[in-house]
């Protein structure tokens, strides 16, 4: 059903049909609407799920993990510093093979504060473990959700998985959204079925103490559970497709990148203003595409080679910033480890941090950088405050 909806809301919806059995979150802004909208949900009697109240962003974790362990399909958000506070439990939840699904509401980290829209947050814990999707609007961040349990559950994967969206210009922005009903959902994910639970009745132990014998052991399956995704991630999208029209089959998306000579690289909503400026160049004569990164974790290398094959020059947009290092941001560093063979220019452009406005303009001015050979550097600073 199309309904014109504010992301927060879409997303509540979309995780109500999910039918978790426990909700357990704090609210920060900009994703407070979703679980404000959950809780109603579950006072009205609307969602047959347990919501916990809690004192933090890491009790609200810690009460997934705990309900999660317990065979419970669980659900949380976050966003920002509230994520950074739960970075600890982030990584019991993937050591202990959690599928925990929980969005992300992208937002700058501090100090000094910012409530506006970057991506540092959920870069920061690329190494924690947890798949990461990152929507391009509204659609993509509602079906994400349905496709994220489907493969966190897979007992061949068993991760936890961000769903990861811009703040307030997904979060509270009103889109057209197509919600599937309640039974078109249940035909697509299936109950939670847990490998292994918690039972008083079977006793077992989850997370315990690993001796340097078997920790590195743990680390090496999770890495490869993180491998096994990417096709079980590509799997659970053309299903989506094929059951809604709406194929999410490959972790990238090429956008007129047939003869393309020179790449733009971008996740999520900024992909929209990039179609766009991508557009204004083709119109102009200028061989540019783009190429949309709809999973950072696990990283898509070979489908990164595959689509850039033919290209001479690679712009990555960076809403993050990795500080100290060569590309400064940190899926700058992804593309040129997946290209360093090939011979094909990558540079990375920091962008947008801190909600800061890109503009089709800048975004052309990029292309401009990258095909002079310049790049690895902040784009629009401010010079009269350096």
């Amino acid at each position: 059903m199309m309904e014109i909806m504010e992301g927060s809301h879409a997303v509540a919806e979309a995780v109500k049909r999910c039918r978790p059995e426990v909700v357990s979150a704090y609210p920060i802004t900009p994703q407070t609407h979703i679980v404000e909208r959950l809780a109603e949900f579950v006072a009205d009697g609307e969602m047959e799920s347990d919501y916990l109240t809690v004192d933090s962003e890491f009790s609200a974790l810690s009460a997934c993990v705990g309900a999660s362990a317990a065979g419970s399909r669980v659900y949380s958000s976050t966003s920002s510093q509230g994520l950074i506070l739960m970075a600890e439990v982030c990584f019991n939840a993937s050591g202990m093979r959690l599928p925990i699904v929980m969005s992300i509401a992208n937002r700058a980290l501090g100090a000094p504060l910012s409530i506006w829209n970057d991506q540092q947050d959920s870069i920061a814990l690329r190494d924690s473990g947890w798949f990461q999707l990152y929507a391009e609007d509204v659609q993509e961040l509602v079906d994400y959700h349905f496709l994220s349990y489907r493969v966190a559950e897979d007992h061949n994967i068993l991760l936890p998985g961000f769903v990861c969206f811009d703040g307030f210009i997904l979060s509270h922005t009103y889109e057209p959204v197509d919600i599937p009903e309640q039974d078109e959902v249940d035909a697509y994910l299936p109950p939670f079925n847990p490998y292994q639970k918690l039972d008083a009745q079977d006793p077992i132990s989850m997370g315990m103490y690993a001796t340097p014998d078997y920790y590195m052991e743990f680390r090496y399956e999770l890495d490869r559970a993180m491998e096994r995704a990417s096709r079980a991630i590509e799997d659970a999208g053309q299903a989506f497709g094929e059951q809604f029209g709406r194929n999410y089959g490959s972790l990238v998306e090429e956008y007129r990148m047939d003869d393309a000579d020179t790449a733009l690289v971008a996740m999520g909503s900024i992909c929209g203003t990039v179609k766009d400026a991508v557009d204004e160049m083709r119109a102009a004569g200028r061989k540019v595409g783009l190429l949309k990164l709809r999973s950072f974790r696990p990283f898509p290398k070979e489908e990164v080679a595959k689509a850039l094959d033919g290209v001479s020059k690679v712009a990555v947009l960076e809403k993050n910033i990795s500080p100290g290092s060569a590309m400064k941001g940190a899926v700058g560093l992804e593309f040129k480890d997946a290209l360093w063979k090939t011979g094909i220019d990558v540079y990375s452009y920091v962008i947008g941090l801190g909600g800061r406005d890109v503009r089709k303009k800048d975004i052309a001015a990029v292309v401009d950088l990258a095909e002079r050979g310049s790049g690895d550097m902040f784009y629009g600073l401010r010079e009269e405050l350096i």
